[in-house]
């Protein structure tokens, strides 16, 4: 009876992966044909067939720049920012038992937001100021493990290490708070505030690398490790009992998240939420085995924030900073989310 369950389970997430698989290459071809400079599909084929096999399109020039040197990188970006935001969410929310756990939980998210703003200040250029943002988001995360070890309760190391991150992203905020206050109000202020809006208007192919190679640094081991990640919902002492370092486990979660967090602030600044609702809706979709989960996060996560994207550089004549949408969508669906806690209590 229990394998016929769970078998009957397994065919039925392996249907809702492929239907969410065809929404996410839905939504990438769909991305390639929105925005203020519309290209048709007919004209996306020719210009990609002009491209492999050198047969010329009959288009403007204005169109293959658009389409191969703005939109092609900005949609591939999209979705790499969504995937590992929404990865990163949904790891950590299995590591601390805690559904309202998200990315920036352990100061990443500040600590390389305060990075940037230093790299503002200073006018250390675009390389500068994602290697201020990188390093930093690094250094907050490393503070909070190792103040969680030391100081914290070794009994409930969980605990600690979220406590402590609520106070480590106070820290950076703050700063960044000072940055801002001391930053000049007619160049300097403005680019620090736009840029903590969030945005993937500067995405280009020299930023492709610092999203991709953290991706596939800090996803393919999770993915490698998505069974074992199951056993974070057991007590360390049972996990031990059948040969799990939770201890070690947890490290490595926290690394690959944080590498893959920092990464994505440091180029399209700070975009929050996605790593908080998009697991839940994973979650209520495909169910809470994380063999399972971690993929749906990957492909749901990069879809959403593909379309909120096209949304956000379509819906007006100025392109509106996609954390701005973000934060509209994902408040509301918290609230909800804490609504659908209650009455599950109820």
């Amino acid at each position: 009876m229990n394998q016929t369950r769970l078998k009957s389970a397994s065919v039925s997430n392996s249907a809702k992966l492929t239907v969410i698989f065809i929404l996410a290459i839905g939504s990438v071809f769909l991305s390639f044909f929105l925005g203020r400079y519309s290209i048709s599909p007919k004209e996306v084929f020719l210009l990609v067939r002009e491209r492999l096999f050198d047969m010329p399109a009959g288009l403007a020039d204005s169109s293959a720049t658009v389409f191969f040197n703005i939109r092609l990188p900005r949609v591939i970006s999209a979705f790499l920012v969504g995937a590992m935001l929404s990865l990163s969410g949904s790891v950590y929310q299995s590591t601390f038992k805690n559904p309202m756990v998200s990315p920036d939980i352990l100061g990443a998210t500040a600590g390389a937001g305060f990075g940037a703003a230093i790299g503002l200040m200073l006018n250390a250029g675009s390389v500068g100021v994602q290697a201020f943002s990188f390093s930093f988001g690094l250094i907050a995360v490393l503070m909070t493990y190792v103040i969680g070890v030391v100081i914290g309760d070794k009994r409930n190391m969980t605990l600690s290490l979220v406590l402590t991150g609520l106070v480590v992203a106070a820290l950076f905020e703050a700063m960044i708070s000072l940055i801002k206050y001391m930053a000049d109000p007619y160049s300097k202020l403005p680019a620090i505030t736009f840029w903590l809006m969030g945005s993937l208007a500067s995405t280009t192919y020299k930023t492709l690398p610092l999203i991709l190679i953290p991706f596939l640094i800090g996803g393919v081991p999770l993915f490698f490790l998505r069974w074992k990640i199951n056993l974070l919902s057991l007590s360390d002492e049972e996990a031990l009992s059948i040969g799990v370092n939770i201890t070690a486990l947890r490290r490595i979660i926290i690394i690959c998240a944080t590498l893959m967090t920092s990464s994505v602030v440091s180029v399209s600044g700070m975009i929050r939420w996605v790593g908080l609702i998009i697991p839940h809706i994973a979650r209520m979709i495909v169910g809470p085995d994380n063999k399972v989960l971690l993929l749906a996060s990957v492909l749901l996560g990069g879809t959403y924030l593909l379309l909120v994207d096209d949304v956000a550089r379509s819906m007006t004549a100025m392109e509106i900073p996609i954390g701005i949408l973000t934060a509209i969508i994902g408040a509301p669906f918290f609230l909800y989310l804490i609504y659908r806690q209650r009455s599950k209590r109820q």
